[in-house]
């Protein structure tokens, strides 16, 4: 695993780095081959904070935590992280498990038994709006209006679907997504 370690309000001294390595190195043992991870930590006043990010088969992992150590928020971290693979790893499977299979002129067969995991997260509601150009400050009011969290909406200057987002610092994020 190829670690991109940076330190934000503070230098990242070699024991924190070495720490950190051996730690995140854990998670090598899910991976078929090289994943190279961005981690970022950071002090603000007493908190201490790690961020890691991977992109992982089109996908992007991501933990996030804090504490008043930084060696317990790596910890905290490496948890996090090995859930959201084992939950990422399960779906692939049982993905596949459930992918109908062709068994000639062009008729499907579905897989005899259906694995229904209870507590599994599912869709409940599908809205659909209609999305109206609009700069970003008119998107962020639209947001604040609505007392929602994000906002998704056409952007006039670029002709993209953007979101707009509240951070947990109180300020506003914007995605930009990019067809690849």
């Amino acid at each position: 695993m190829k670690l991109n370690i940076s330190g934000k309000n503070f230098a990242v001294t070699e024991a924190l780095k070495n720490y950190t390595e051996k730690k995140l190195g854990k998670l090598e043992r899910f991976f078929d081959k090289e994943v190279e991870a961005q981690v970022t930590l950071s002090v603000e006043k007493s908190r201490h904070i790690v961020e890691v990010t991977m992109p992982l088969n089109g996908m992007i992992l991501r933990g996030e935590t804090e504490s008043y150590d930084m060696y317990t928020s790596i910890d905290a971290v490496v948890d996090k992280l090995e859930k959201q693979i084992e939950k990422y790893k399960t779906k692939m499977i049982k993905n596949k498990k459930r992918a109908p299979e062709y068994v000639g002129n062009g008729r499907k067969t579905l897989p005899e038994e259906e694995v229904l995991i209870e507590d599994e997260p599912k869709i409940v509601k599908i809205k659909k709006f209609s999305l109206k150009p609009m700069d970003i400050e008119e998107a962020i009011m639209q947001m604040e209006l609505l007392g929602h969290d994000f906002f998704v909406f056409s952007n006039a200057e670029t002709d993209g679907v953007n979101v707009v987002y509240k951070r947990r610092d109180g300020n506003y994020g914007l995605i930009e997504p990019e067809l690849l």
